[in-house]
């Protein structure tokens, strides 16, 4: 699969969030938990006098087909307009899917009844900020009743600045900071504030201060910095940060700001630039903060808002995309991909996730036909090339995978770190074609890159005993494989094939029975299983294992090793005599 940054780590793999705010999401978990639950189920009440559309509503929610389960919420309410569950339920399934019009009467009736609701809470939120009602989010207290302290505050110091009352705003955000574990939200978003009102020094002084080890250091945060600087006319000094926290990534929208910082140019602020930015950001970073945390039922509901608020903000689409795909919801993440402009900097990270959605979704071709016209718009990214070439892989056309791969290999200039996977690719498709000589130089040449990379240390060993080459190094590079993955069945299936072509058929078995422990309908494990309890005379077990092989062949995989005519001869006359029609080796030849 391509390898992709993820919006919300560093290249480093640096945790976004500092480990002070795990304690806070898990207190957000809750909440988190619940909101989930509700779009999951409802109030007995609802299917004992309800039970069609509860029944078909409940269904779909633990499909995540939150379009069925909003209609048929909706449609069970109309008959029990009361029930809090199902009130509930159809407020996040309709917030899930960005339509805060249509849960807004359902959460002012949630309000009404004086139950505590936070999705309710979250759906009116939006619906004020939308309305600018910025005195209504002022006054509301900061209490238990309300979406969460974080959040609260938060909105609450936005809505003073989009009253124009800074001071007061940004006392807000000071208390927002004083809670335990709340800093580092706090200061970003107060930084975010004082750039969004020309006061790029107070921000950068956020930043660059003795808590700033605290602030969020998210690939957005680091990009609002070196927006922050350049304003400054510190241009070197926001250089020198991009080359330090992004070094060896693949990224063109650093890329085109790093040019951009080395022509002298000034980068405009423009994370934050209102107060409706400014809450949309606070959703944001909030669904960011929890990708890891939280089930993504919960995720999207943060990031729908963010969506409604500033439905120009990419990274809110990757993400609400990104959260689509996990949920299995393939249609409506390509619908969300196809937002991303295409003169977006980030456009690139969009196809190739609708490429992915579409793949999901069983659309192969149009998958391919995305990543091809993604190739002619973006042939200078080699992660595009090699997408392409994955893809291709996938659906065995295997030469033109190799072509993708090769035009990936031209563009790659850190031979290290991630690059082995295009090596061992293009050796794979190598290896269909029947191409071994290109083959082997490739998984070699993976291996120097990542000399312990258990899956390439398996397939070429594998290959090296299925061709009975270098059988010494082939056994040794697959005990290296098992001892890096221990629990991989085809590769311990690897190990006991190469003792019994090595001969040594007593030490295989033990490996080959574990292997089908693991992978008990794999039909070649279990053929090999049975070709090593023939070689050590158990010849009845043999002929069970065969059966069992047979009949986990799939006949309409052209393509799968398992060889179901050779299965069959040997149930028909044994194993030694198929060695010798084949023109083989007998088995004490190769135990000699």
């Amino acid at each position: 699969m391509p390898l992709r940054l993820s919006r919300n780590m560093l290249p480093s793999g640096q945790p976004p969030y500092p480990k002070r705010h795990k304690l806070v999401f898990r207190r957000m978990m809750t909440s988190a938990v619940a909101i989930g639950l509700c779009i999951a189920s409802a109030a007995p009440l609802a299917a004992q006098s309800n039970a069609g559309a509860y029944l078909a509503a409940r269904s779909a929610a633990i499909q995540s087909d939150f379009e069925q389960a909003a209609s048929y919420f909706t449609q069970a309410l109309t008959r029990d307009p009361r029930n809090f569950g199902l009130m509930e339920s159809a407020v996040a399934s309709q917030l899930a899917l960005g339509r805060i019009d249509r849960a807004v009467p359902i959460a002012q009736s949630l309000k009404a009844s004086g139950q505590s609701s936070q999705v309710g809470e979250l759906v009116l939120t939006a619906h004020k900020i939308l309305q600018q009602d910025f005195a209504a989010l002022e006054a509301k207290p900061i209490a238990d009743a309300g979406i969460g302290p974080l959040v609260d505050g938060l909105v609450q110091a936005w809505a003073l600045m989009g009253s124009g009352k800074v001071s007061e705003a940004l006392a807000g955000f000071d208390e927002v900071a004083a809670q335990p574990g709340l800093m580092g939200f706090a200061l970003y978003h107060k930084a975010m504030a004082l750039a969004s009102v020309g006061d790029f020094e107070g921000a950068e002084r956020i930043f660059d201060g003795d808590t700033s080890g605290t602030v969020i250091q998210t690939r957005r945060g680091v990009l609002a910095r070196t927006e922050i600087l350049s304003q400054l006319g510190q241009g070197d000094k926001a250089l020198s940060l991009l080359q330090q926290m992004f070094s060896g990534a693949t990224d063109p929208e650093i890329e085109q700001i790093i040019v951009r910082l080395e022509n002298g140019e000034q980068i405009p602020f423009q994370h934050v630039n209102s107060a409706q930015d400014g809450f949309a950001e606070v959703f944001f970073s909030v669904a960011a903060a929890l990708r890891s945390e939280a089930g993504p039922e919960y995720i999207i509901l943060y990031a729908q808002i963010a969506l409604n608020l500033r439905p120009d903000h990419v990274d809110a689409l990757l993400l609400t995309a990104d959260i689509f795909e996990s949920l299995g919801q393939f249609d409506e993440a390509i619908k969300i991909y196809k937002r991303v402009p295409a003169n977006d900097p980030n456009y690139h990270a969009a196809e190739l996730g609708r490429a992915e959605a579409l793949r999901s979704s069983d659309r192969p071709e149009a998958a391919i036909e995305v990543l091809e016209q993604l190739a002619r718009s973006h042939g200078e990214l080699a992660t595009v090339h090699s997408a392409l070439g994955d893809a291709l892989r996938r659906e065995d056309r295997f030469g033109e995978a190799v072509a993708a791969y090769d035009a990936a290999a031209e563009l790659v200039t850190d031979k290290g770190g991630p690059s082995w996977f295009l090596y061992y690719a293009r050796a794979i498709s190598q290896e269909r074609q029947g191409n071994w000589e290109a083959a082997e130089s490739d998984f070699r040449a993976a291996l120097e890159i990542n000399p312990n990379q258990p899956q390439v240390l398996n397939y070429l060993g594998y290959s090296l005993v299925e061709k009975t080459q270098n059988l010494d190094e082939a056994l040794e590079m697959i005990e290296r494989a098992v001892a890096l993955s221990p629990d991989s069945g085809y590769i311990i299936d690897s190990l006991g094939w190469a003792l019994y072509r090595l001969g040594r058929f007593e030490e295989a078995v033990p490996h080959m029975e574990r292997a089908v422990e693991l992978m008990a309908v794999d039909p070649v494990v279990n053929d090999h299983l049975g070709d090593v309890y023939w070689a050590v005379g158990r010849k009845r077990e043999a002929e069970f294992q065969w059966a069992r092989a047979l009949s986990f062949v799939d006949m309409d995989d052209p393509l799968s090793e398992a060889k179901p005519d050779r299965i069959r001869r040997k149930l028909e006359v044994g194993l030694d005599v198929v060695l010798e029609e084949e023109g083989s080796d007998p088995l004490e030849v190769a135990r000699d």
